[in-house]
C-alpha cells in the first residue's frame, strides 16, 4: 500500500484522481468519521492500493485528521496495513509551509517520494528551482508533476516501484537534540525548510510581492478591508437578483407548460392531480431557484480561487478571536453558507474538542443555500421593485441583512457558549496568505456543476418524496360535500350552466385543505404561530421544511394549488401567496409576515441531514437535541419579537 499525504490545496485530490481515475472506493476509517478514499494505481510492476489521507499541515496529531494520518504512516490501525511508501504532495508555491510536513513523515523511517504540483504556474511567475539540488537536500526522489497534462506522472510511478521495498534514507535534524523539546524540534525543522528553499529555489517576484503587500495593506485593512468585504457581499447579492431573474422566469414558464400537459394527457382524477399538483408543482417550486444557487457557487468559488477567502479569514479573526472561536473556524463557518453539512464535517481540523463543538453549535446559524429560496420566494413576493436612495434594490438589501443576522446571532451564541459549558480559551490562529491568482475557470465551473448535481438530486429525492407526501395529506380525505348541491343544481340548470364559478372552486379548493390531514395538523399548532403571523398553512409549511428547508417553497406550491385551476393571473406561488386570505378576509401574507418568515428561516433548525451528520460527529445525542431545542426557541423569541414590535410601529 502507497499513502498519498499533504497540505489541504495542495493538488493532492487532483493528483490523487488522476492517478486511480475511476478505479476509487471511499469509506470511513475504523472507529472514526474521517472519510478514507483508497483506489488502485498502475505501477511498472503491477497495481498498487493507494490511500489518501487527509489534507493536514502537520503531524503533531493535535486534530482528529492528523491523527489519522499518524497512525497510517505509523501502521497503527487495523485492516490498515502500514505504507511500503508516502508519496508526498508539496505545492511549489508554498515550498516553505508545504516541506515542513514533509520532515515530520521522513522521521518515520519510511520511503517517501515528493510530487512537486503546481510547476506551471512557479514557472510563469519566472521562479526557478533546482529539483536536483532539493532532491539531493532531502535525500528523496522529487518529481515535477502535472496532473492536468500527465507531466511526470510516469516517473512518479517509476519513481515510487523503486522506493516500494527499500529501506528508508536516514533523516535528523540536526538541532532536534537541544533537550528533545517540542519547540526546539519545531525550530529545528523550520530552520531546515529555510536553508533548502534559499538553496535550491531562485524567486523573481520582488516586484509582485510589493504589490501584493500594496493591495493587502487596503482589503486586509481593519476598518477598510471590513467596508470593502461587505461592499462586495452585498454587490454579489445584488447580482444575484439581477441576473438570476430571466432563467428563473424561463424555468417557471417551463414547469407551468408541463403540469397543463400532463393535466391534458393524463385523465381526471387522483393520478391526475397527483403529478400536476403534486410531482410537478412541489418539485418545480424549489428548482426554479436553480439559477441563483449556481450564481451564489459561482461567486463563492471566485473568491476562493483569487485568495480573497483568506484574507477575509484574516479580518475577521480578531472578532473571532474575541468571542472565543478558534482561528481555523471560519473556513468551516464560510463552507457552512453552501451547506451547512460539509461546514460541520471541515470541523474536524480543529484541534480543541470545546472549540470544535463550539463551531458545530453554530455553523447552522450561517445562511445556507437552502435557505435561499425561502428568501427568495418573500422578497420577489412583497418587496421586488423597490430600490433605496433609487437604485439600490431592497431585495438585496434584505438579503444581505438576513446573511448579517445569522453571522451576528452565531457569534453572540459562541460568545455564551464559550464562557459556559464550552469554555475554554482559543489557541493561536496562524495562517499563511496565499498568493493572489486569476481564478480556474475551469474549477469554478466544476464546482457549480457539483453543487447544482447535488442540489437537483435533493431536489429528485429528498424533495420529491416530501412532495408525494404533502400532496396526499393536503388532498385526503377528500371533501365532497358540495357535491348533491352541485348535482341539484345541474338538474334545474342547463349543462352548461352547472359548472362550477371560479369562486365556487376556490371555495371548495380552501374547505378540501381545511378538513385534510395537513389542515387539521396546521390547525393543531396554529394558536402557537399565531403570535408570529402566520396561520395554519404556513404552520403546515414550517412542519414539513424540517426535512429540508427548501420544501417550505413546494410545500406551499401544494397548499395554494390544491383544489384550484390554474390561469395566467394565479400560475405563480408568488401570485397565490399575495392572493391568500384569512376566514375574515384579512390577507394572510403581508410584508410584515414575509420579513417575520424570513427572520424564522435565518434562526430555526430545519434540516434533520445536519441534524444526523451532528448526531455522527459528535457521537452523541445530547448536542443535536440541544442545538433543535436552542434554535428553534430563538427563532421563535425573534420572530415573535419582529412581527409585534413591527405591528406596534404600524408596519402591518
Amino acid at each position: 500500500m502507497i499513502a498519498l499525504a499533504g497540505n489541504p490545496n495542495a493538488g493532492k485530490t487532483t493528483l490523487f484522481n488522476s492517478l486511480t481515475g475511476l478505479r476509487q472506493k471511499v469509506a470511513n476509517y475504523p472507529g472514526v468519521t474521517v472519510e478514507r478514499k483508497e483506489g488502485n494505481w498502475k505501477l511498472p510492476f503491477g497495481h498498487a492500493r493507494l490511500i489518501d489521507l487527509p489534507g493536514l499541515y502537520s503531524l503533531e496529531a493535535t486534530s482528529l485528521d492528523e491523527q489519522i494520518a499518524r497512525q497510517v504512516i505509523a501502521g497503527e490501525l487495523k485492516d490498515i496495513p502500514r505504507p511500503s511508501a508516502v508519496i508526498a504532495v508539496v505545492d511549489s508555491t508554498n515550498l516553505e509551509r508545504n516541506l515542513y510536513l514533509v520532515t515530520q513523515i521522513l522521521e518515520f523511517g519510511i520511503p517517501v517520494v515528493v510530487a512537486l504540483t503546481m510547476m506551471d504556474v512557479f514557472e510563469k511567475q519566472g521562479h526557478e528551482i533546482d529539483i536536483a539540488l532539493l532532491s539531493k537536500r532531502l535525500g528523496v526522489p522529487v518529481i515535477a508533476v502535472n496532473a492536468k497534462d500527465g507531466r511526470g506522472v510516469e516517473d512518479l510511478a517509476k519513481a515510487a516501484s523503486d522506493a516500494v521495498g527499500k529501506p528508508a534514507a536516514s533523516f535528523k535534524l540536526e538541532a532536534a537534540e537541544d533537550g528533545d523539546s517540542q519547540n526546539a524540534r519545531i525550530f529545528a525543522r523550520y530552520n531546515f525548510v529555510s536553508d533548502v528553499v534559499q538553496a535550491a529555489v531562485r524567486h523573481n517576484d520582488l516586484e509582485k510581492h510589493r504589490r501584493s503587500e500594496k493591495i493587502d495593506s487596503v482589503l486586509t485593512h481593519r476598518f477598510f478591508g471590513l467596508a470593502i468585504l461587505a461592499g462586495l457581499m452585498l454587490l454579489v447579492f445584488q447580482a444575484i437578483f439581477s441576473w438570476a431573474s430571466l432563467p428563473m422566469d424561463l424555468l417557471e414558464q417551463g414547469f407551468g407548460w408541463l403540469a397543463d400537459e400532463s393535466r391534458a394527457v393524463i385523465p381526471a382524477g387522483i393520478l391526475n392531480d397527483l403529478v400536476s399538483d403534486g410531482i410537478i408543482a412541489g418539485v418545480g417550486g424549489v428548482v426554479v431557484f436553480l439559477p441563483q444557487i449556481l450564481l451564489l457557487f459561482f461567486f463563492i468559488s471566485l473568491l476562493e480561487d483569487s485568495g480573497y477567502m483568506a484574507r477575509a479569514a484574516f479580518l475577521l479573526d480578531k472578532l473571532m478571536s474575541r468571542v472565543g472561536l478558534h482561528g481555523k473556524a471560519f473556513l468551516p463557518l464560510i463552507s457552512s453558507f453552501a451547506c451547512a453539512i460539509p461546514g460541520i464535517m471541515a470541523t474536524r481540523t480543529i484541534e480543541s474538542r470545546r472549540d470544535r463543538f463550539a463551531t458545530i453549535m453554530i455553523a447552522p446559524l450561517m445562511s445556507c443555500s437552502a435557505r435561499l429560496p425561502v428568501y427568495t420566494l418573500m422578497i420577489g413576493a412583497f418587496f421586488s421593485g423597490q430600490y433605496l436612495f433609487g437604485f439600490l434594490s431592497l431585495g438585496a438589501v434584505l438579503m444581505l441583512l438576513m446573511y448579517l443576522l445569522g453571522i451576528v446571532t452565531a457569534i453572540i451564541v459562541a460568545f455564551i457558549l464559550k464562557r459556559t459549558i464550552l469554555n475554554a480559551p482559543p489557541p493561536p490562529f496562524l495562517m499563511e496568505l496565499p498568493p493572489y491568482r486569476m481564478p480556474n475557470i475551469r474549477t469554478v465551473v466544476q464546482n457549480m456543476l457539483t453543487r447544482a448535481w447535488l442540489f437537483l438530486k435533493r431536489a429528485g429525492t429528498v424533495i420529491l418524496a416530501i412532495s408525494i407526501v404533502l400532496w396526499a395529506l393536503t388532498y385526503f380525505p377528500r371533501h365532497e360535500q358540495s357535491a348533491p348541491a352541485v348535482a341539484a343544481a345541474g338538474s334545474e340548470l342547463n349543462a352548461g350552466d352547472a359548472k362550477e364559478s371560479p369562486e365556487d372552486d376556490a371555495e371548495a379548493g380552501a374547505e378540501q385543505i381545511r378538513n385534510s390531514y395537513a389542515g387539521r395538523l396546521g390547525h393543531l399548532i396554529e394558536p402557537v404561530i399565531e403570535p408570529l403571523g402566520f396561520d395554519w398553512k404556513i404552520g403546515v409549511a414550517l412542519i414539513a421544511s424540517f426535512a429540508a428547508r427548501e420544501v417550505l417553497v413546494s410545500t406551499l406550491s401544494i397548499i395554494y394549488s390544491v383544489g384550484k385551476e390554474e390561469n395566467e393571473e394565479s400560475q405563480t406561488l408568488i401570485a397565490a401567496i399575495r392572493s391568500a386570505k384569512r376566514d375574515d378576509g384579512r390577507p394572510v401574507w403581508t410584508p410584515l409576515t414575509a420579513l417575520t418568515l424570513m427572520v424564522f428561516f435565518v434562526l430555526a433548525m430545519q434540516c434533520m441531514s445536519t441534524v444526523a451528520v451532528v448526531r455522527r460527529e459528535t457521537n452523541s445525542w445530547s448536542w443535536p437535541l440541544f442545538m433543535i431545542v436552542y434554535m428553534t426557541g430563538l427563532a421563535y423569541l425573534v420572530s415573535f419579537a419582529t412581527y409585534q414590535i413591527g405591528r406596534a410601529l404600524g408596519f402591518e
